[in-house]
Parts: structure tokens; C-alpha cells; sequence
């Protein structure tokens, strides 16, 4: 029986990955004009934007190069994003491989006064165990923007930044990059004091990407994915999650739209489990802000522990 089970699931990631993996393209977007006397900022991530402009303020215009559904690590740049950076005042990438085109892009861009900033610098960096994931994209997760912690030291990162670019306004990047430590702060102490009291520290979710958001809080992720959510899940891999979520009383498995959710309902349906989604925030999702996502990815992960326990 489990033999059929498994079949089906796989079935069933075969048919979406294809179509998950393929969203690498600009989306037909086109360069906004410049607002005179801002500084003129891109970033990658849409993550890293939200990061640019609660520092920034109203002395920042700020583009986000990689579309809304695109994988980030698969993103190719166009002509315009190009054309963009030549005349950019400041570049935001996540780093720690995240951005393999970034190098090439920025040379080709040819602007010698482009400050070039990588907001994961200093970030304690996790090192993935998969050897064929390292030889496709460098030994270090690059989710960084996922945990609290390190979303702080980019912040920081992107201050320094700015206060280079433009030091008449040193004071005021300062005030503003305070402000929003303060509410990531605020928002890692809430959750820190709940999951302390968790019996299971254990969750099931599409993509292994939550590695530096377990680490703030002590959790644990299961993946039917790897951290790049490329491939297939193996049957061995299925069926060790099978094992887990019956063996632990998983009531719910988290899934993601660039990880194959329908994996993880197959998976979920299976075992009894609901489905619920989790953000990756690497594109803007739902008209919600990062803060705002990040409450209900936090919440909604306490939530599923709590009921494993009563379980």
C-alpha cells in the first residue's frame, strides 16, 4: 500500500516541478524613473526591498530585479536591469550564493561609483550537508532573510550602506535602521518565549529553506524538498516523511507555492494532516509586509506544535 502511495506522490511532484522551476523570467517588467535627489537603490530579494525602504525612508528609491514567482537562484537579468544598475547609487544582494549572476551583472553595468552591498555579511552562515546541492550552488544556505537574527544584521548592513552613499543623511538611516531592529526585535522575543514552552520543537513543511528561523527559536524542519526546492522528492525520502509524520502525530504540513504544493497535500492526505502555507518571502505575497508574513509563518508553526502536543 505505501509502494502505491509513494507512486502517486511522486506522480504528482513530477507533474509540478516543471512548471515550478521554469519562472525565471523578468515578467516583462520595466525600469522605474528615478526620482531626483533619492538615492537610486536595487535590490534582488523583495524581502531586501522591504529592508532598503524601512531604512531608507523617503530618501530612497528602491527597485527589486527579481519578479514576483521567479526562483531567485535561477533568475537571469535583463537588458534593463542592466541598464538600471549603470546608473544605480546602491546594489542589494542577499549573498551567500544567492545571486550567482550578480558578479557578471555588475560588470557589465560599468558603474565604477555603484556601492555593492551583500546585507548577509556577518551572518553566522549554515552549511548545507547535500553534496550534489553544493556542487550546483555553494556550501551555504542562503535563506538568511527567513530568521529575525540575521534579518537585523542585514538591516544593519543596508544602513551602512546608505550612510556611505549618502553620509549628509547618516542620522537619519541610523534612526530609521533602530526603529526596525526594535520591531524584528520585538516580534523574535514574542515567539522566543512560546517556543521555549513547546514539547515538540519538530515541523513538516515543502522547501528547506526555515533552516535560520529554526535556529532563532531551537525548531527543527522536515522537507519534502531540498534547499533549492529543485528535483523530485525520492521514495525513500517520501517515506521516511510518511514514518515521521504518523510516528510524531503531525497534524500539519506547511507548503509553498515555488516548492510543489501539491506534494505536500498528497503527503498531508496521507497522514491526516491539513495543509497550511508558509511564506518564503523572497517575491511580495498577499498585500502583506515582511513583519506581517513573518507573524503568521511564526505563528501559524507555533500553532502546529501546539496541536502535535495535544495530539
Amino acid at each position: 500500500m505505501l509502494k502505491k502511495i509513494l507512486a502517486s506522490i511522486l506522480c504528482i511532484a513530477a507533474l509540478t516541478s516543471f512548471s515550478a522551476c521554469s519562472e525565471s523570467g523578468s515578467g516583462g517588467k520595466s525600469t522605474p524613473a528615478p526620482t531626483p535627489g533619492k538615492l537610486k537603490v536595487y535590490v534582488s530579494l523583495n524581502a531586501l526591498k522591504e529592508f532598503a525602504r524601512a531604512v531608507g525612508g523617503d530618501k530612497v528609491d528602491v527597485t527589486a530585479m527579481i519578479p514576483d514567482g521567479a526562483k531567485p537562484h535561477a533568475f537571469e537579468p535583463k537588458a534593463q536591469d542592466v541598464a538600471g544598475l549603470s546608473k544605480a547609487d546602491v546594489l542589494i544582494i542577499n549573498g551567500l550564493g544567492m545571486e550567482p549572476w550578480a558578479e557578471k551583472t555588475i560588470s557589465a553595468a560599468g558603474n565604477k561609483n555603484l556601492i555593492t552591498v551583500e546585507a548577509s555579511k556577518g551572518v553566522a552562515a549554515i552549511k548545507i550537508e547535500d553534496e550534489e546541492e553544493i556542487k550546483e550552488h555553494g556550501q551555504y544556505d542562503p535563506h538568511t532573510w527567513l530568521s529575525l537574527k540575521c534579518a537585523q544584521t542585514e538591516v544593519r548592513n543596508i544602513r551602512d550602506a546608505f550612510s556611505r552613499a549618502d553620509p549628509s543623511n547618516r542620522d537619519y538611516y541610523e534612526k530609521n535602521c533602530e526603529s526596525y531592529v526594535s520591531q524584528l526585535e520585538s516580534l523574535y522575543n514574542e515567539f522566543s518565549a512560546k517556543f521555549s514552552t513547546a514539547a515538540s520543537k519538530n515541523f513538516v513543511t515543502g522547501h528547506a529553506a526555515f533552516a535560520y528561523l529554526c535556529r532563532d527559536f531551537g525548531l527543527s524542519q522536515n522537507s519534502v524538498e531540498d534547499v533549492f526546492s529543485e528535483g523530485e522528492p525520492s521514495p525513500q525520502k517520501l517515506a521516511l516523511l510518511v514514518e515521521y509524520c504518523r510516528k510524531n502525530k503531525v497534524t500539519t504540513i506547511f507548503a509553498e507555492e515555488m516548492a510543489s504544493p501539491e506534494v505536500s497535500k498528497a503527503l498531508a492526505r496521507e497522514v491526516g494532516a491539513k495543509v497550511e502555507t508558509i511564506y518564503t518571502l523572497a517575491g511580495s505575497e498577499d498585500g502583506k509586509s515582511y513583519l506581517e508574513r513573518m507573524r503568521i509563518n511564526l505563528s501559524r508553526i507555533y500553532e502546529s506544535l501546539a496541536s502535535t502536543r495535544q495530539a
